[in-house]
């Protein structure tokens, strides 16, 4: 747009910027990409070399950048009404998507709290879950979490959080946890169904010790994302339920990443047959391209917090953008697409033909294990440098396909329109980079 090359604006950049996960003493060397424009499933560069986008800018793209029909709808949003406060206000976009969203949620969810990031829906959900109880059972101030979980970056977030380099560092100011292993993280040979049996026993020991404490098990069902892409049977959610349901504390699914597709199902606990009590989401729910997320609730969390003004019942808190009028009509022509695009079947498609192409991989010596499910995927690798997963991900690059790592673990979570023959780009170009790195 200014007639700057790459060169210029990453030193710009490198002057005047803080960039998140992101080590600056190695920005430079690891020569960033000045994004341009971005259009369908890639992105371009300033120089004009295109990018199949494999992580959806970050696990939140649906129907590929700047679809019309949602740019429209922003549009068309901004010129009637930009922003308003829902202090004390409403207004249609918002009131309609909340009926959407419960429209397609869980049974039992029935109120929609709005938030504005991942991170802030889940801060929201454990205020609710710890004030709910306090309003009627009793103060119940322990959550229990999982390790390797992640449900973002605020303090309350991080202290559910479970990912010891992301979160140790704060362990001294975070809330008071409960932490349980992980039902991704198996033995050599052990099933899933046993791994999930495993952890479910030490939920039940610790809820008989403590579970008069606890006032919420919070859970990433299905897969834990930022931990590796860590997949789990469906067992494990069904027994998170009934281990609520016997003590009183309350289910809170995190569904920002794995929720609206991600995993071959509209929400990860639809694999389950389960419903939790409180449901957190975001990332792709405006399609990718404004922020805004949401807390769904039962009816009976929302009782919890009716009363005389005089009883101080009431849930303070909220934010500035709360329930931002084009942020949900963006959201709004987001689930216009899914319904009228299949994009629930769609996903499940995409992931099978996923897993077929990286079939490959299965016997690949430099491959421990590739994790899947739906089109969430994690292909983890033996180290072989301090940095192997990203040495593979750059080598991707040069093939024209952005994919990122957890540590070791190359990650691959496309937009969901994606069509075969790009299907087949991402997964060539990683087999490829794997090769190329690790033989």
């Amino acid at each position: 747009m200014t007639g700057a090359d790459s060169t210029s604006l990453v030193e710009r950049d490198s002057r005047v910027l803080w960039h998140p996960f992101t080590q600056h003493s190695r920005w430079l060397e690891d020569r960033p990409i000045v994004v341009d424009r971005a259009e369908g499933m890639y992105f371009w560069d300033i120089d004009g070399t295109r990018y199949l986008d494999g992580v959806s800018s970050l696990w939140v793209n649906v129907h590929g950048h700047a679809h019309p029909e949602i740019v429209a709808a922003i549009t068309e949003q901004i010129r009637r009404l930009d922003h308003t406060t829902f202090l004390g206000l409403t207004h249609e976009p918002g009131i309609r998507l909340a009926e959407e969203l419960l429209g397609v949620a869980p049974p039992g969810l029935q109120r929609v709290f709005y938030a504005g990031d991942g991170s802030s829906a889940v801060e929201a959900a454990l205020k609710m879950a710890y004030q709910a109880h306090a309003q009627t059972t009793g103060v119940r101030p322990l959550i229990v979490h999982l390790a390797e979980g992640y449900h973002g970056d605020t303090l309350g977030a991080v202290s559910v959080g479970g990912i010891s380099l992301f979160h140790e560092t704060y362990r001294s100011i975070m809330l008071e946890t409960r932490q349980i292993g992980s039902p991704g993280l198996r033995e050599v040979g052990q099933t899933p169904a046993e791994r999930a049996a495993e952890v479910l026993a030490e939920l039940r020991d610790l809820m008989a010790a403590e579970g008069s404490q606890v006032c919420a098990v919070i859970v990433e069902p299905m897969v834990q994302g930022a931990g590796g892409m860590l997949t789990h049977h469906a067992d494990f959610l069904r027994g998170v339920r009934e281990v609520c349901d016997a003590t009183g504390a309350f289910m809170i699914a995190d569904e920002v990443a794995t929720g609206l597709g991600r995993t071959g199902a509209m929400f990860a606990v639809d694999h389950a047959a389960v419903a939790p009590d409180l449901l957190t989401l975001g990332k792709g729910v405006t399609g990718g391209v404004l922020p805004l997320s949401a807390v769904l609730a039962t009816e009976a969390i929302y009782e919890a917090f009716l009363g005389a003004p005089i009883e101080a019942k009431t849930f303070f808190h909220g934010h500035s953008y709360t329930a931002n009028p084009p942020a949900a009509a963006a959201a709004l022509a987001n689930l216009n697409l899914m319904r009228r695009n299949n994009t629930v079947v769609r996903a499940q498609e995409i992931g099978d033909r996923i897993g077929r192409n990286l079939a490959v991989l299965d016997e690949h010596p430099g491959v421990k294990e590739v994790r899947r499910l739906g089109t969430m995927t994690g292909i983890e690798v033996f180290a072989k440098t301090e940095r192997t997963g990203f040495d593979i991900c750059q080598q991707a690059r040069r093939a024209g396909v952005w994919v990122r790592p957890l540590g070791d673990v190359v990650i691959l979570m496309p937009p969901l329109a994606l069509r075969d023959d790009e299907v087949d780009q991402l997964t060539g170009a990683v087999t490829d980079s794997i090769d190329a790195v690790l033989g």
